[in-house]
This record gives structure tokens, sequence and C-alpha cells, in this order.
């Protein structure tokens, strides 16, 4: 028993020794190649057998022949060993290199294509997840065109629009201030509207940039949605009467609601005066508000007949009008982004689809608790 325990004793010394050795190799080939490891390993474990039959020898527990058998042994091992550890690593480099040049197209904008062909499991997991990268970022890279482009049209649009107004108000200022006004209470009147609409416009743009900040700081409280509409209404209907549209409200629960009344207040009204503006005359616009599985919707129809099935998706996009012209009742497209900005706010979502002779915009709101 006591020889037993020196033989393991001195193996142990031996292998250890070389265990030592080959931890500081691999130290000093980490920055290389996987071929260069896996060598190493494969010498080692050859080495440190060798190195423990070697102390044992010495120790005088094993005889010349023995041990001459036993270095044939591992010198055969150690050849193997090495060619299969060479192998190996050209093999799992070649794989890496491989998934490298695939991974190269992420800079140059183009979708990962994994490589074909047998790979170890962390290689293949590895795949896996630039696979998905790539799908990530071909998302992202389609959502910042869109945003570039809605970005384009309305710089385009709102440079428009603001120079209509400034023009016509440099002409009547310049009328009034040469005495050669025919109606001067007239043209008050006249730069006074352009003002308005020159001032909501930027507080449109006001509101959106607050809301693409993140800096929409809502004041929740609980109301009834009966209340929210009917004030939304009453403020709408002098709009409605000049343009001749009838106004709808009979269909609305006093559903409770927690949101912030003044933000809300701006969804309505902005969701009222598009649907008033696209509906002719003599058309109707309904209101309704309801509980459903989700939650509350908020709906407003109109009369406009319809959306194109392709604008569909761009309808909440900044800057979309659904029409080219550049002048109002178009407006400068950035009513119905707010409205889906501050509906997102909100933890709600807006929706729009077309049903017979117009369409309908949908605003879905998390029920009040309790």
């Amino acid at each position: 028993m006591r020889d037993t325990l020196l033989i393991a004793l001195y193996a142990f010394l031996g292998a250890a020794a070389t265990g030592l050795a080959g931890a500081g190799v691999l130290r000093l080939v980490r920055r290389r190649s996987l071929t260069a490891s896996l060598t190493v390993v494969a010498a080692v474990a050859v080495g440190a057998m060798l190195a423990g039959t070697l102390a044992v020898a010495e120790a005088m527990f094993l005889s010349g022949h023995d041990l001459s058998v036993v270095t044939t042994v591992a010198a055969m091992a150690a050849v193997v060993s090495l060619a299969t550890a060479l192998l190996l690593g050209r093999w799992v480099v070649a794989r890496s290199r491989e998934l490298t040049r695939a991974a190269r197209s992420f800079g140059d904008g183009g979708d990962f294509s994994a490589p074909h062909g047998p790979a170890t499991a962390e290689l293949e997991s590895l795949s896996r997840e630039l696979a998905a990268t790539s799908a990530r970022l071909a998302e992202s890279r389609a959502r910042e065109r869109a945003l570039e482009s809605s970005r384009r049209e309305l710089v385009a649009w709102i440079s428009h629009d603001l120079r209509t107004p400034l023009a016509g108000l440099r002409a009547m200022s310049e009328a009034l201030e040469d005495g050669v006004a025919a109606d001067p209470d007239r043209y008050l009147r006249q730069i006074r509207t352009e003002v308005e609409r020159l001032n909501d416009m930027v507080g449109d743009l006001f509101e959106l940039s607050r809301i693409h900040a993140g800096a929409l700081a809502l004041t929740r409280s609980r109301m009834s949605l009966y209340d929210l509409v009917g004030d939304a209404l009453a403020g709408a209907d002098p709009l409605a009467r000049e343009l001749g549209v009838r106004l709808v409200g009979d269909r609305i629960e006093a559903v409770p609601v927690e949101v912030d009344g003044r933000e809300m207040s701006r969804v309505l009204g902005n969701l009222l005066v598009n649907a008033i503006r696209r509906t002719p005359a003599d058309g109707t616009v309904a209101v309704a508000a309801e509980r459903s599985p989700d939650g509350v919707v908020l709906s407003v129809s109109d009369g406009c007949g319809g959306i194109p099935e392709e604008d569909l998706p761009r309808v909440f996009d900044t800057g979309w009008r659904g029409t080219h012209a550049r002048t109002p009742p178009a407006g400068a497209g950035l009513g119905l982004a707010i409205v889906r900005g501050i509906v997102e706010a909100h933890d709600g979502r807006a929706a729009v689809r077309n049903i017979p002779g117009g369409c309908r915009f949908e605003v879905t709101l998390p029920a009040a608790g309790g």
C-alpha cells in the first residue's frame, strides 16, 4: 500500500510539473491560432503521462525494460495526439474564418448567411445569434430609411406651408403700410387667421419633438370617456357646422380611464378635425366609445371615401397627408403622428381601417382598474 501511494505521488509530481509548464506555454500562445492551443493541450496530456512515468522510474519503481516500453507507447500516442489536434484545430479555424467572412456582411449592409457544413455546437450557436442579429439590423435599417423618408417629406411640406402664409402676411402688411388696402379690417382678420394657423403648426412641431424625444410627461387622472368625448365634440362642433358636417356621438359608454386629460383631448381633437375636413358636406362623423376585451376602444368614423390599401400602413407616419396637395386642408401631416405618439405613451395603440364610404380610426386604451 505504501509503494502504491509513493508511485501515485511521484506520478502526480511529474505530471503536475508538465501541466504547469503547459499552462505557461498556453498563456504565451493565447492570442495565436486555436490550432496552436490544441497542439499544446495534446502535448501536455502525453507529456504529463511520460513525466509521471519517468519520475516513477527514477524512484526505482520501474525496470529499464518497462520504462522503454512505456516511452515507446507514449511516443506513438504523442504522434497520434498531435496529428489529431492539428486536424481538429485546422477544421475549427477554417469554420471560424468562414464565419468571420460571413459576418463582414454586417458592415456592408447585407444579410448574414451562415456557412454550410458541420460545425461545433458553439460555432453553430454563434451562427444562429449572428443570423438573428442580422435580421434585427435589417429591420432597424428599414425603419431608419422610412423615418428618413418621412423627415424629408415633412421638411419639404413644412417649408411650403410656412412659405405660403408668410408670403401672404408680408403682402398684406405691405398693403396696410402703404395705405392701399381697400378693406383694412378684412386684411387684419386674415392676418390674424394666418398667424393662428402658423401658431398651431409650430405647436404641432413642438409636441411631435417632445414625443420623439421621449419627453412627453403625462399627468394621469381617472375620468370618464363620456365627459372626455363630450368636451371634444363641443370643441369640434363649430368647424363641423362651418363645413356642413354632422357630428354623431350616440354610442358613448361612461367607461372610466386613467389618462392625461389634456393630451387625450388633443388626440380626440386631432381625430375629429381630420375626419371633419375629409368628410364632404352633408356627411357624418360618428364617435363611439365602448369596452372591449383589450380595454377601451374609442373610434372616429368619417365619410372620406376610404384610404388606398397601400397607404393604410403609413397613415400615422410623420408627414403623411394622403394627398399630394401641399395646401390646407391637407395640413402639415403631423396630427395623426401626434395621435399615435400620445396613445402609445398611454400604453395604448392607434389603428385605422376602411369601412363602407369612409374609414374608422380606433384608439385602444387600457381600462382603469377598480
